[in-house]
């Protein structure tokens, strides 16, 4: 019965997404808008119907549904139990199908009859979901039922959820790697909403191209639907990193996998059109641009939805290979040809726009951070997919690691964080030498500074010193900025509430900062954590202590846990300073094993400090003692407070609010050329 009740869901977010996308077209050309949001309202409830009939079979232990079977068991735990509704193929695209439900819900909320752009927005935004809840409706069906059960587990499925089901008496469980912290119930929902809310910018675009609306309409309408995109992308990269950290045990939170950079391009390119959109919005520029931009941001989602789960990649977070890959390649293919064929069409509408008066300006730094981003991404780009290519055609294996990503992205990154110091505070159109340096002279000193104190605290390696300089220029450039604009008004008010006036006068404005702020001390952060950490291993037996890593440490003992759902090893390490007098903190790696699974999962001990982290995985263990990898991060926690800081700076420019009316016409404020 729920499995039925959840395909019909399906089948009306199907059904509703299709009326949508014919609706909307007629609308969009003078025809009735009803049922435009009714139709919305159709997809929202279908998709809705679909998640929540998926979770009640996962509670209710359903193990007719092949789904249920092979991803959940009675013994996993409540939390992981819902996270198991999107931990696996179906059930994470029933879970983007709510989303791109909820966005077009909203979208439709704000658009009034006879508002064509979004009205041809919302068509598009009915046939992806045409797309989506087709693929949910055949080849990822989540409701398919169990048809056959060998040594207790289920082992063939229906395709629809008709006909006699066979149950198993228990369940494999969900993926020991997914149960094995609370971080999995949090980061993919994260991840998946920036994915789905580029679909509305997106979704704008394609209709100011297609209807032949010119201006800076779509880009003022999508304005927070793209920040707000952005801001749960970053968050959901950050709390993938941070969930890689505390869970693989390998001693780090990036690695460049495959499905790690499937994630960060969006993110690049994304970033690149919120940057850009900026300089249309505010000079009328980079028409054309913001809209490669934004269609390239949206296939980057569906190309990192292709290798998250095809299966053509090996990676901890991708998922079996199924049938949905060549689907989800056709549907790329298709979206790539048709925006750019589109686009093609309608060039001669977009391609003229102001011309860029100086180099050494806002926009023009602006200019320069998109090809930076863009740059960054093409690397990427092409080191994910390169060894993919090559066994294609040739059935070479071939890798790319991290020595090749650092030696071609270390140096687009120092030329970011300079492009981000200066044109943070540079004016628009254009900037005299007298004015650049005033602006940047206190981010000049700063930067100075910590490089200096970065050399009497002892780093020797000349990229972290670099990396130190150009943040310490990036903080101080915006912390002196702010401070000066500030100090203007203090003489007809308080400190306090001069910072107020400045800050809530443009939000948009000082929200990016924040952000930038916040990148410089991820440089910092990554640099310090990769460049200067240490590693070493050791061998101990039960009492023993061994210098490792700078620290001094000690096998105080072991334990045996046991939970429903699992039964751990642990061992308990005391860390101490190199003497082995003062003892700094006990950490606790174990070794778990989970039900239906004959996959052991190690887990590390992680002691964060203010100046390292220091972090013990289990590398071996044996009759003779047991053998750890120790590792000692420096400033591993200015990573997760960096990342939290861009979020941020997203979530305060989220208050700016751009009048509609400044779509039509050229921004009106002078240009202030001194300070």
């Amino acid at each position: 019965m729920i499995a039925v009740l959840g395909y019909l869901g399906i089948l009306v977010a199907l059904a509703s997404a299709a009326v949508l996308a014919a609706a909307g077209i007629r609308a969009a050309r003078g025809g009735d808008a009803a049922v435009v949001g009714r139709a919305a309202v159709g997809v929202l409830a279908g998709a809705l119907t679909a998640f929540v009939a998926l979770e009640l079979a996962i509670l209710a232990h359903d193990f007719s549904i092949h789904y249920v079977a092979r991803n959940t068991a009675t013994t996993t735990p409540f939390l992981f139990l819902l996270a198991s509704g999107w931990a696996a193929l179906e059930g994470s695209i029933v879970l983007w199908g709510v989303m791109l439900g909820l966005f077009t819900f909203l979208v439709a909320r704000r658009v009034a009859a006879g508002d064509r752009l979004g009205l041809g927005a919302l068509a598009v935004l009915g046939g992806v979901g045409v797309f989506w809840f087709g693929l949910m409706a055949t080849a990822a069906n989540p409701f398919a039922l169990c048809t056959e059960v060998v040594g207790g587990v289920c082992t063939a499925k229906s395709w629809l959820p008709v006909g006699q089901a066979v149950a198993p008496a228990e369940g494999l469980g969900p993926n020991p790697l997914l149960q094995n912290h609370i971080l999995m119930a949090v980061h993919p929902p994260m991840l998946y909403l920036g994915y789905v809310g580029f679909t509305v910018p997106f979704a704008y675009a394609i209709s100011a191209l297609a209807q032949r609306i010119q201006g800076r309409a779509w880009l003022v309408d999508t304005h927070r639907w793209s920040l707000v995109a952005w801001i749960f992308l970053t968050a959901g990269i950050m709390l993938g990193g941070w969930w890689s950290y505390e869970v693989l045990g390998w001693g780090g939170y990036w690695a460049w996998d495959p499905v790690e950079n499937a994630a960060l391009l969006p993110w690049l390119v994304g970033t690149a059109f919120v940057h850009s959109a900026i300089v249309q919005r505010r000079r009328g520029m980079l028409q054309a641009w913001n809209f490669v931009l934004v269609i390239a941001t949206f296939a980057l989602t569906i190309l990192g939805t292709f290798l998250t789960r095809s299966g053509v990649i090996v990676s901890v977070h991708s998922f079996t290979q199924s049938a949905v890959g060549p689907i989800l390649l056709g549907f790329l293919a298709l979206v790539v040809v048709a925006s750019l064929g589109l686009f093609a069409a309608r060039a001669h509408l977009v391609a003229s726009s102001p011309r860029l008066d100086s180099l050494v300006s806002r926009e023009g730094f602006l200019l320069a951070n998109n090809l930076l981003l863009s740059l960054f991404a093409f690397t990427v780009l092409f080191g994910t997919l390169y060894p993919l290519v090559v066994d294609a055609f040739t059935g070479r294996e071939v890798s790319i690691g991290r020595p090749f990503y650092d030696r071609v992205t270390i140096p687009i990154a120092f030329a970011l964080l300079l492009a981000v110091g200066v044109g943070s505070v540079t004016p628009w159109r254009a900037a005299t030498p007298a004015v650049l340096w005033r602006r940047t002279r206190d981010g000049v000193a700063s930067g100075l500074v910590a490089g200096a104190l970065a050399v009497v605290a002892g780093v020797r390696s000349l990229p972290v010193v670099v990396v130190v300089v150009l943040a310490g220029f990036v903080v101080g450039t915006i912390v002196g900025f702010l401070a000066h604009q500030v100090g203007r008004r203090r003489g007809t008010e308080s400190p306090l509430k001069a910072l107020r006036t400045v800050v809530l006068g443009d939000l948009g404005y000082w929200g990016g900062q924040l952000s930038h702020v916040g990148l410089a001390l991820l440089a910092v952060g990554v640099a310090a954590t990769s460049v200067l950490a240490v590693h070493d291993q050791v061998r101990l037996g039960i009492g023993e202590s061994a210098e490792a890593a700078g620290r001094c440490v000690t096998l105080a003992g072991t334990f045996d846990e046991t939970t429903p759902n699992r039964v751990s090893r642990g061992f308990r390490v005391v860390v101490s300073d190199e003497t082995c007098t003062d003892p700094i903190a006990e950490v606790v790696p174990r070794v778990n094993r989970y039900a239906g699974s004959s996959q052991a999962i190690a887990s590390p001990g992680v002691h964060t400090g203010l100046l390292a982290d220091v972090y013990v995985a289990i590398a071996a263990e044996g009759d003779d003692g047991v053998t750890f990898d120790v590792s000692v991060f420096p400033l591993q926690w200015l990573v997760w407070v960096a990342g939290a800081l861009i979020a941020l700076g997203g979530l305060v420019a989220l208050g700016r609010k751009v009048p509609r009316g400044r779509a039509a016409r050229p921004h009106p404020t002078p240009e202030v050329v001194d300070v």
